[in-house]
């Protein structure tokens, strides 16, 4: 695709062939990312999330790296490693944090926030707060 495209309006599914599919976010992207590519093997999503309000859960991807790249607002985030739990705050635009792979994570919501996430999909899991 040559021309410009929105990150609010669609995500980037990156292939392990390093391809790059653009899907629309709507109500049943989630569902199709799982219909489409199966356990997302080998795959990255490229996506941006606004937020008004703490996450509701920890998050935890275990096959990688999450990037997370501040856009605006602001986040604290919260890690846990099995010991502690380590936060660090994002505040200005272009911040990013990287969330080690393994590592449980959540977002508590400083100011209305629109993130730009680079997550490893495969085997993500969730746990209530």
């Amino acid at each position: 695709m040559l021309f410009p495209l929105q990150i609010t309006d669609n995500c980037v599914v990156l292939t392990p062939a390093k391809q790059a599919h653009v899907e629309p976010v709507d109500a049943g992207l989630y569902g199709r990312l799982d219909e489409v590519y199966g356990d997302f093997a080998g795959h990255e999503l490229i996506a941006c999330h606004s937020f008004n309000e703490d996450w509701g859960s920890w998050e935890m991807h275990p096959q990688g790296d999450e990037i997370v790249m501040l856009l605006s607002g602001a986040v604290r985030f919260v890690l846990h490693n099995n010991t502690a739990d380590t936060t660090v705050d994002l505040t200005e635009q272009g911040q990013y944090l990287v969330v080690p792979k393994g590592v449980w994570h959540t977002a508590q919501i400083l100011a209305s926030a629109k993130l730009l996430f680079i997550t490893p999909g495969q085997g993500t899991e969730h746990r209530p707060i």
